[in-house]
C-alpha cells in the first residue's frame, strides 16, 4: 500500500470517528418542521469522484425535479466527472467541485468548501450517511432542513429495495418531504440516466456499426473492475466460450478500461475512449452489457441498455443494475449453467425490447 493511500485511509477513519454523530438531531426531530415550506434551492452533497457513485445520484436528482420542477440544485462533489454526467440536467445550477488531489491544491480545496456558505438553501441532502465529508458539508451549509442520510427504521418495511445505493436517498427524500406537507406519489424510483442526446446516440450507433457485422444484435463486454471485484482473464475466456456457443448470431465486442488492456485482444472487436459520454453512446446501441460491478456497469445502466451485472464480493442488493430488464448475478454461488439461465432470460427480453415487442421495465 502506498504512503498516500495509507494517509487517505487514516484520514477517512479519523473523519468517520469525528462525524459519526453529526446531524442526528435533524433526522430524528420533526417538531420544528413547517408544513408547506417552499423549496426553491437545494444542495446535494456527494463529495466523491468515482464515476459510479456520481451516476447513482441521477435518480435522486430526477425525483427532486419531479416534486420541485422549478428548483435549482447545487452539487457538492469531488473531481470533474459530475460536470460531464449532469451536462443535460436543466435544474443543476452550481457545481461545487473539490479537486481530486486536495493536498496538491489545498487553497482551491479550501475555497470550494467555503463556497458552500454562498447560498441559503431550502433543503440540503447528504447522499451517503457514511461519508464524513458529506455529513460535515451538510452541517456546514446554511439550511434549516437537512437530510443526513441516516436510515429511517420504518422505511424498509415500506420498500423492500430501500438499501439499494441509488434508491436509498430517494426514499429518504420522499419520507422527509412528506413531513413538510408534500404529497409524494409511490412511483418507482427513476432509473439512472445520463440524458444522452439524439445526436450522441446516433454517433454511438455509427461507431458500433463500424465495429460489428450489420444485421446482428450486439453483446458488449467490460472485463475490468477494481480490486477483488475484477474477474481473472481465465474466467473471462471460459465465459466467452459459453457466449459463443449460446449466441452465434450476436456480435460480441469489448469496451476497454482506461489503461487500455484487452482480455480478448485479436479475438473480438474492441472500443477505447476516455470520454464517458462517448462510451455511454455506444452502450445505448448495444443489446446487452455484461460486466462486473463497476462504474462502467452503472454507466451502461445510465445509457438505458439492458445490463447483466456480475458480482463476486460486493452486495448485489445494494449495487445491482435495475430497469431495462437488467439483472444481477452472484457468481459466488451457482455455476456457469445457472448463471447462463439468467443471462438467457435477460438477453431474450432485450431482443424483444429492441424489436418493439416489449415495453421498458422499471423494476
Amino acid at each position: 500500500m502506498s504512503v498516500s493511500k495509507k494517509i487517505n485511509d487514516l484520514r477517512r477513519k479519523l473523519m468517520r470517528s469525528l462525524t459519526g454523530s453529526v446531524g442526528q438531531s435533524y433526522t430524528t426531530d420533526n417538531s420544528s418542521r413547517t408544513i408547506g415550506v417552499a423549496v426553491k434551492r437545494i444542495l446535494i452533497a456527494r463529495p466523491n469522484a468515482r464515476l459510479g457513485n456520481l451516476l447513482l445520484i441521477t435518480p435522486l436528482v430526477q425525483d427532486i425535479v419531479s416534486v420541485f420542477p422549478n428548483c435549482k440544485i447545487d452539487l457538492f462533489v469531488k473531481g470533474y466527472a459530475a460536470s460531464v454526467i449532469f451536462r443535460n440536467f436543466e435544474n443543476i445550477d452550481q457545481m461545487i467541485q473539490l479537486p481530486g488531489k486536495p493536498f496538491k491544491q489545498l487553497w482551491k480545496y479550501t475555497l470550494q468548501w467555503l463556497s458552500i456558505r454562498k447560498y441559503d438553501y431550502d433543503l440540503v441532502i447528504n447522499v451517503d450517511k457514511n461519508s464524513a465529508s458529506g455529513r460535515l458539508s451538510s452541517q456546514f451549509s446554511n439550511s434549516h432542513y437537512k437530510i443526513f442520510g441516516d436510515n429511517d427504521e420504518n422505511i424498509p418495511s415500506e420498500w423492500d429495495d430501500y438499501f439499494h445505493i441509488a434508491k436509498n436517498p430517494v426514499y429518504n427524500f420522499r419520507k422527509f418531504i412528506s413531513h413538510l406537507g408534500y404529497f409524494v406519489y409511490d412511483a418507482p424510483v427513476p432509473l439512472l440516466n445520463l440524458k444522452l442526446t439524439s445526436f450522441e446516440i446516433a454517433r454511438g450507433k455509427a461507431v458500433l456499426e463500424g465495429l460489428t457485422e450489420s444485421g446482428k444484435k450486439t453483446i458488449c463486454l467490460f472485463t475490468y473492475a477494481t480490486g477483488a471485484k475484477c474477474y481473472t482473464q481465465a474466467w473471462w475466456q471460459e465465459f466467452y466460450k459459453r457466449l459463443l456457443k449460446n449466441y452465434p448470431n450476436h456480435n460480441i465486442i469489448e469496451v476497454l478500461p482506461l489503461h487500455g488492456t484487452a482480455v480478448f485482444a485479436d479475438t473480438i472487436a474492441s472500443f477505447y475512449s476516455k470520454d464517458i459520454r462517448e462510451i455511454a453512446s455506444l452502450f445505448a446501441n448495444v443489446t446487452v452489457f455484461i460486466g462486473a460491478d463497476s462504474g462502467m456497469m452503472h454507466l451502461a445502466s445510465a445509457a438505458n441498455t439492458t445490463v447483466i451485472g456480475l458480482f463476486q464480493v460486493t452486495d448485489p442488493e445494494k449495487y445491482r443494475p435495475y430497469g431495462n430488464h437488467s439483472t444481477a448475478i452472484d457468481t459466488s454461488n451457482g455455476n456457469m449453467e445457472s448463471w447462463f439461465y439468467r443471462i438467457d432470460i435477460a438477453i431474450r427480453l432485450a431482443d424483444l425490447r429492441d424489436k418493439g415487442k416489449l415495453n421498458e421495465a422499471t423494476a
